[in-house]
């Protein structure tokens, strides 16, 4: 029988690599729905771990469900002694990322039974990584600049715990629900580069923290997470409202990408940033204004101006920094709090993979010769 091979797309660009009733996107539109809910109401109705059991077991919870949801995350959020002595060894210089991913990976050592057809296994899983990687990320916070973790407070929400253990003082309300609604915004989006990872290790029925740590690995690369921090940096870089037009003109002439616009699916603004732009203001209303924000919406319109007819519009990365900083936190950590929300996504298409599990196995277009002789070391030059 001949074999007969679809195109051959660099990157799997617009190839199916699954069937998913997680989220959808319409960026002709500008949608973005999870489970068919749309992200702007869930912004404004749900918490973050609300909107992780969504995404997890396809339904909203009833109020029973999410208070056992709620306390059995709030039991499991220290982690084990053993965890924190190895993170006090890594080095002080080491991206907080690279910290994130090896904790995780070491989680599976401490909970190594692999039941992955035992829904309680599941759940238990489930519950500890959303539990512990949060507090993992705060602890490598704390270490690196020389002090202990601080242990989570059994007293404090998700979201206001988070902050509590980079600060050790409780946050405003405000900035709370602001910080629990970016972690929603962040919590999923389709099959990017980070969940498919997720899914091709989750194929091969490992366990679910070898899942987790993959897709961390893949968040890392500067092609996926960490527009957010470069926005900031661009926004240093250019300093004042006046300097925007430049700007723009000298990245465009050079065909250079300007950081936080553009996306592979939107081709309208963003509908995470719409959100993150309505944060920002209630936050810098709440707190004091950032000069900074004055430059963002300037370059925002200059470049809908210039580049809107190409369907270049602000993404998600464009005001998040803005509001994370606002928050006190440190920009190196933007990327590992992209992780803390996404953590949902990946465990709920780590559950769907298990559902209708097939180990995921592309073939590939050779491009080398044949039939080549063996040279012998003396001959070679």
């Amino acid at each position: 029988m001949t074999a007969t091979f679809c195109e051959y797309k660099p990157g799997l660009e617009n190839i199916p690599a699954t069937k998913s009733s997680i989220s959808h996107v319409n960026g002709q539109e500008g949608i973005l729905e999870y489970r068919g809910i749309r992200i702007e109401e869930l912004a404004s109705k749900s918490s973050f771990l609300e909107t992780a059991y969504l995404l997890i077991w396809d339904s909203l919870p009833s109020a029973i469900q999410l208070k056992e949801f709620e306390t059995d995350i709030l039991y499991h959020r220290r982690i084990k002694y053993r965890i924190r002595d190895m993170m006090k060894c890594f080095p002080e210089t080491g991206h907080p990322m690279d910290a994130l991913q090896t904790s995780a990976a070491a989680l599976g050592l401490f909970y190594s039974r692999r039941a992955l057809d035992d829904p309680e296994y599941i759940r238990k899983a489930v519950v500890r990584i959303l539990a512990k990687i949060p507090t993992m990320v705060a602890a490598f916070h704390q270490m690196r600049r020389g002090n202990d973790a601080i242990q989570p407070n059994d007293d404090l929400d998700y979201a206001t715990n988070f902050l509590y253990m980079l600060t050790e003082r409780k946050p405003h309300p405000i900035a709370a629900r602001i910080f629990d609604v970016c972690l929603m915004l962040h919590a999923e989006h389709t099959i990017n580069a980070s969940t498919f990872s997720a899914m091709v290790t989750a194929s091969t029925l490992t366990d679910p923290y070898a899942v987790i740590a993959s897709a961390v690995g893949t968040l890392a690369g500067p092609l996926h997470g960490g527009a957010n921090e470069e926005v900031l940096l661009m926004l240093e870089e250019i300093g004042s409202k006046d300097n925007v037009l430049p700007y723009i003109e000298n990245r465009i002439a050079n065909k250079q990408k300007i950081m936080g616009f553009g996306h592979r699916v939107y081709k309208v603004k963003d509908p995470r940033a719409a959100i993150l732009q309505q944060l920002a203001e209630q936050l810098f209303e709440e707190t004091g204004h950032d000069p900074y924000y004055d430059i963002a919406l300037e370059l925002e319109k200059v470049v809908e101006g210039k580049l809107g007819a190409k369907g270049i519009y602000a993404n998600v990365d464009f005001y998040s920094g803005l509001v994370y900083r606002k928050l006190g936190i440190p920009a190196d950590l933007f990327t590992p709090i992209f992780a803390i929300a996404r953590v949902a996504g990946w465990l709920a298409h780590w559950k769907e993979q298990l559902a209708v599990n097939r180990i995921f196995r592309p073939t590939q277009v050779y491009t080398g010769d044949h039939n080549k002789p063996y040279v012998s070391i003396k001959e070679r030059t």
